[in-house]
């Protein structure tokens, strides 16, 4: 095969998994999932991050080739995550004399994982360079970009930013790599924002610390640890992820709902047409037990409404309404205009379930909650016309 270049003396030694069924055990994969590697063949040679362990075969013969008889002399360790990190221990054997370049904190990490002589270990700080001859290498701490070790590294000579997890995407490289390749708005988008709000959305203000670091910083091209390689529109990833961790969202309202029968299902629906009626064009309505809880998060990212809705369960909410305040509460998507609904045979206890949620995580409710008992009659919904007026109004603004 053509071997991949970023530019002359770099090059892409990375992988598609299409076989993984869970990101992190967790998150689904249904468009898989790239891993980034990248190895500098200058004066000095580099790889900056590895794979996850078994998802390239080749993966020290196609190091081999591009190296062509030389030895590897580094290797850079942005993030200690096993995604890229747990052929580690494959590099340290094939490669016996090469340097394991990181910092402080990685090195607590990896000592945990391999017990190597200090010696193997070459701890850089922030703003030190590493000279591989043309290319000179800098490294810039981004801690909780998404672990507290995490960095970027940035080659200085073709302003060339590694950003490890920043600025990643789900979604397996299908033949192209590089932006100016693939069709970035409907094939990439979504499952970046699903990536971005699932893994990294949490830590939006330390992103916005990194931002704020390399400001001023001439970026040519970014080379994530997954998704596609920006060499022609670096500004349109960088905007991205700059908006979404500002949390500037659309106007729009995602109602998720947690219904056993039917009757807040057609409580959902009633409410998502009174919406329409009132001029909202952006609605999208999940059933929590059909829809997995990433795509719903990263729905909740896109959109500034946000309505939630359960059935009483055991006394509390329904455990799948459970599962989604969870999220929430982790990845705390902020300045969203929020409501609540809830239907049960005895008590309301699923909708004073959501109103807790609410208070203690300090999501301030648009309007009272519309609750019914028994059956969803017309006339027991009369509330949500009220919701619903109020709801458009305020999302609108």
């Amino acid at each position: 095969m053509n071997r991949v270049k970023i530019s002359e003396r770099i090059f892409y030694v990375g992988t598609n998994d299409r076989k993984k069924h869970l990101f992190e055990n967790n998150w689904p994969l249904p468009a898989g999932v790239a891993y980034n590697s990248y190895l500098i063949n200058d004066g000095k040679t580099a790889l900056i991050d590895t794979l996850e362990f078994g998802s390239k075969d080749d993966y020290i013969d196609e190091i081999n080739s591009i190296l062509d008889g030389k030895s590897l002399d580094y290797l850079v360790v942005n993030h200690m995550e096993p995604d890229h990190a747990s052929m580690i221990g494959e590099i340290l054997k094939n490669f016996p004399a090469v340097t394991v370049v990181a910092n402080s904190k990685t090195f607590v990490m990896l000592d945990a994982y391999y017990k190597l002589p200090r010696e193997r270990f070459m701890e850089i700080k922030e703003g030190d360079i590493l000279d591989l001859g043309h290319h000179k290498l800098a490294f810039v701490m981004v801690p909780w970009v998404h672990w507290p070790e995490t960095m970027v590294t940035y080659d200085t000579t073709e302003q060339i930013l590694f950003s490890c997890d920043a600025f990643g995407s789900f979604g397996t490289l299908d033949g192209g790599i590089f932006d100016d390749e693939i069709n970035f708005d409907r094939y990439y988008e979504d499952e970046m924002r699903r990536y971005y709000s699932n893994i990294v959305g949490k830590y939006s203000n330390m992103v916005q610390k990194a931002f704020a670091k390399l400001a001023g910083i001439s970026v040519k091209c970014i080379c994530p640890s997954h998704g596609p390689v920006w060499r022609t529109d670096p500004a349109k990833v960088l905007g991205l992820y700059d908006k979404w961790s500002r949390q500037e969202a659309e106007e729009g309202v995602v109602i998720a709902y947690a219904s056993m029968y039917g009757n807040t299902e057609k409580m959902a629906d009633t409410l998502a047409r009174l919406l329409a009626e009132e001029g909202i064009r952006n609605i999208r309505v999940f059933d929590v037990s059909k829809t997995h809880v990433s795509y719903i998060l990263s729905e909740i990212w896109r959109y500034n409404g946000l309505i939630l809705g359960t059935c009483a369960y055991n006394g509390d909410m329904h455990p799948m309404m459970h599962l989604l305040c969870h999220e929430i509460s982790v990845s705390q998507p902020k300045g969203k205009t929020f409501a609540i609904f809830g239907s049960s045979t005895w008590n309301g206890a699923g909708a004073k379930a959501l109103m807790a949620f609410a208070e203690n995580e300090k999501m301030a409710m648009t309007g009272e909650a519309v609750q019914l008992l028994g059956a969803a009659t017309d006339e027991k919904m009369e509330g949500f016309k009220a919701m619903a007026k109020e709801f458009a109004a305020k999302i609108r603004k």
